[in-house]
């Protein structure tokens, strides 16, 4: 990659804004159309979702590490290492994918019963869970790849592959949902169905792409001869960095345990509500992986000065979008929300979790930004102990306390969103100004390894 060149935030950015907004667009058109279907549809697809969001977690271990290390190799011009450090984490994510694909298929219907999922969403969300959990692996590929792709700057060709999937996921659920030409009308089995047939898709045309722009990225020939110790960077940065999204993820398993309990329509008020909150925070998660790709090639060339200083002002302007949209949002929330669902009861609920969101995702931001440019510096340990602490230390026990002890509902609940983002947001920053992480980056990693 010429670094010179390309390399810039905007330039990163905006192709993986779109690629995000793409993904985030499949969700919501799953959700939008199931509406249409069913409310209990939607709430069923999104505990569903849940468990898959979690399991998709445990492949991200592997492309973040990918991510970061191919930069990283980039970064000190050494291409022939960053090729090998490719082909190994997609072997290795193909196979834990096929893995946690047997798993599911064998309990994800346990895994609902836990969650006190009442009697008449379980055969929906059984369904759904089965067929998209049994093919999770080829999400697992997909992610490695897009990783691959973004870390040499190819940006713009990981978000034409997801316009693709996203036009075939759409046409898959207007099919299946709907039943036109004679098309069974399938509902959520439907839904599953063109998931995983555009899913498959875009994960060949992006192994396509990845052999015709980048073939040292893809070193077959030198498959017996690539050293262990790739591996081991792998694993030594990506374990780490999934912990913390492991632990959000698993907190929010529990949080929407809590959630169920106060009834369906709390869940699917917890549904449409984040549905819209997704389309706030995706300017910052945006902005914290092109920042990560920058920030990881500064580092493998030792330019720790304009890695603090661009960490920094990346985290201005993430903050000053999220607040923009955030504004906009909340002031549109009834018409969108409309959009969803014609229930008052359920519009109502969900525009007080929109007009909250205000004070949650200026926090959020400190997060996403900071915790991607510990990441990319090498310091993978600290947000993972952090998160572990303020997730499960301040945002289950005070959703609880608020949102079931106290009654507060869903307002309680996004009360201990706001507190434990805020918190651990700080705490990432003073950790970034501390400049520990400059101890902690690729040369000292590599010769560890």
């Amino acid at each position: 990659m010429d670094t010179k060149k390309r390399i810039t935030l905007f330039a990163l950015t905006w192709p993986i804004f779109i690629e995000i907004l793409l993904h985030m667009l499949m969700g919501n058109a799953d959700t939008l159309m199931l509406s249409q279907y069913s409310d209990r549809s939607v709430a069923a697809v999104g505990v569903a979702n849940q468990i898959l969001s979690l399991i998709i977690v445990m492949f991200g271990f592997i492309a973040t590490g990918t991510a970061i290390l191919v930069a990283q190799h980039l970064g000190a011009k050494e291409h022939v290492i960053s090729g090998e450090i490719a082909l190994v984490s997609l072997i290795t994510n193909l196979a834990f994918g096929v893995l946690l694909s047997a798993l599911l298929l064998l309990t994800g219907k346990g895994i609902l019963d836990i969650m006190g999922l009442p009697r008449e969403l379980m055969d929906e969300a059984s369904g759904y869970l089965r067929i998209v959990g049994g093919f999770i692996f080829i999400q697992a590929l997909i992610m490695t790849a897009g990783a691959i792709l973004r870390s040499y700057g190819y940006t713009k060709d990981a978000m034409y592959i997801t316009i693709g999937m996203n036009i075939l996921n759409v046409a898959g659920n207007y099919l299946f949902i709907f039943g036109p030409f004679g098309f069974p009308v399938l509902g959520v089995e439907g839904v599953a169905i063109s998931t995983i047939a555009s899913r498959f898709i875009g994960l060949v045309v992006s192994i396509i792409v990845i052999m015709k722009r980048i073939p040292s990225a893809l070193p077959l020939n030198r498959l017996r001869h690539i050293p262990v110790r790739h591996m081991k960077s792998l694993l030594k940065i990506g374990i780490p960095s999934a912990g913390e999204q492991l632990s959000y993820n698993g907190s929010q398993m529990v949080i929407t345990y809590f959630i169920v309990s106060i009834g369906t329509y709390a869940l699917t008020t917890k549904v449409y509500a984040q549905n819209l909150m997704m389309f706030i925070f995706l300017f910052s998660v945006a902005i914290s992986q092109g920042t990560q790709i920058m920030i990881g090639h500064m580092i493998g060339a030792r330019q720790y000065e304009d890695a603090y200083a661009r960490c920094l002002k990346s985290l201005k302007i993430a903050i000053i979008i999220s607040l923009c949209m955030a504004g906009i949002v909340s002031i549109a929330a009834e018409p969108l929300l409309g959009i969803f669902t014609s229930n008052e009861e359920i519009i109502s609920s969900a525009k007080v979790l929109i007009y909250l969101t205000l004070l949650l995702e200026p926090g959020r931001s400190f997060n996403l930004v900071v915790i991607n440019a510990l990441r990319a510096a090498g310091d993978v340990k600290f947000p993972v102990y952090l998160g572990i602490a303020s997730m499960w230390g301040v945002g289950v026990p005070l959703s609880y306390l608020l949102g079931i002890t106290l009654e507060l509902g869903l307002v309680g609940v996004w009360i201990s969103f706001i507190a434990d983002e805020w918190l651990r947001g700080l705490l990432m920053l003073r950790r970034w100004r501390a400049r520990t992480w400059i101890h902690k980056g690729f040369v000292r990693n590599e010769k560890a390894v």
